[in-house]
This record gives structure tokens, sequence and C-alpha cells, in this order.
């Protein structure tokens, strides 16, 4: 079984997030990139496809030379070799379209992506990777397993879980619950010198209508001093609830 997950390289929750060109790029300056936390529990799971059922395990994602260090983080947790599309990651159809053809060129089983990247959550990649190779989808997948060529997934849907039988090839949009936080693999001194020597191929990507563009980004507004009330003061706060508030 061929394993392909899709990384995303995002900043740190940590970080400081600045834009430039009168607010319409993100400023990357200073700014430490980590694995898209969905990713990660995609990983994870594929690594585990690897350990209990022999897959070959392939990471990919589509950036310039900045990518390779999340993409050798990812073969230091344990995949077989990484893919990187050398272009700016533009929009979500952009994106898509470059994973497809590494997909179709590497005849990829099964595709792990997170549903949503941490940096735009735009959630559309998975969707319209599939759409381009018409592929079985599966979004906010919790749980996959498979026998030969017979899936069978559990995803979130609203108020509960649904269980689906599918078959390969298939994509999954994945997310917490393929693997618990305590699951997460930590790269060890012997997975990054391993990684040193795995292959990171780089290739060119393919021609794709660019159909978004970012105008400006906004930073939420700071939020505004906090009013107390006294406990007894009943009145004053179903006054404020109601008139400033305007929530009851």
């Amino acid at each position: 079984m061929k394993i392909l997950v899709c990384i995303s390289h995002v900043p740190d929750t940590t970080s400081k997030i600045n834009f430039t060109s009168d607010d319409s790029q993100f400023d990357a300056n200073g700014v430490q990139f980590v694995i898209n936390p969905n990713d990660e529990y995609g990983l994870t799971r594929a690594i585990w496809f690897q350990e209990q059922q022999g897959a070959t395990v392939t990471v990919a994602n589509v950036g310039g030379p900045e990518t390779e260090p999340t993409l050798r983080k990812a073969l230091a947790i344990g995949a077989n070799d990484a893919i990187r599309v050398n272009a700016n990651p533009t929009d979500s159809f952009f994106v898509a379209k470059q994973l497809a053809e590494v997909i179709k060129n590497g005849a990829f089983d099964v595709i792990i992506a997170g549903k949503e990247s941490l940096d735009y959550n735009g959630g559309m990649v998975p969707g319209m990777i599939a759409g381009i190779l018409g592929y079985n989808f599966l979004n906010s997948c919790t749980d996959i397993t498979v026998d030969g060529s017979n899936v069978k997934a559990i995803r979130e849907i609203d108020g509960g879980r649904e269980t689906i039988s599918t078959s390969l090839p298939i994509i999954i949009g994945g997310q917490k619950g393929l693997v618990e936080e305590k699951d997460l693999r930590i790269p060890n001194m012997r997975g990054i010198m391993t990684a040193r020597s795995k292959t990171l191929t780089v290739v060119e990507p393919v021609e794709a209508a660019i159909n978004t563009k970012a105008i400006k980004f906004e930073k939420p507004a700071p939020k505004s001093a906090v009013k107390l009330v006294a406990p007894d003061n009943l009145d004053e706060l179903i006054n404020l609830l109601h008139n400033e508030a305007k929530v009851i």
C-alpha cells in the first residue's frame, strides 16, 4: 500500500503575526513554522500503517525551499521519502492541482490531508484533489482501516459519527481522532540523522489557473476593556447585556 501525506508548512500558533505591502502579504520574518496539526495526525496514522501493514509513506507539499525543514521533520518522524512542488501555494485550487499531479504520477492508494490548515483554514484542498482525480473522498475523518482494497472509515458529523465502507483509492481529510495528541511522534536523534539521507525530490509545478487573490488581511480587533458589575447590582448587569452587549 502506498500512502501520500500532504503536509502544510504553517506558522506556529505562538508566533506573532504581521502583514506587509499595505496588509496584502503575510510577513514571514521571525515566524516559527511547523507541520500543520491536522496533517501531523495524518502522518502519525500513516506511520502506523507503515509499521502494521508494511505501507510506504511519502510526504509532499507545495512550497519553496523554506518548507524543506518541515518535510525533513516528517522524514525524521518516519516517512520514507518526500516530494516538494517548487511553487508558491497561491490558493487552494493551485495547491490541489499540484498535489493531484503528484498523486497521479505516484499511483498512491491512500492520500491523507488535514481537513484544513492552521493558516487560512480554507478546508478545500482534499475535496478539490478528489474532484480533480475522481477518487473517493471522506472529510473530517477520525479513523480509517484498510483491508486489501476495502476501506472502513469513521467521520464526525453533526451530533455524532458516521461509519462508511468504501474502496481504494481514497482521499481523506483527517483530524484529531486519527490518533490522539499523546500518540504524536517526536523525532529522535536516530530519526533526525536518518532523515538527512532520505530522498527529498523537488519537482516543478504544472500549469494551473490562479483563481483567487488576497486583497487585504486584517487582525482581529483588540478586546475592549472589561466592565465589572457588583454581584448585587443585577439591574446594571441586565442593562449592559441588553443595551450594550445586545445579547438579551
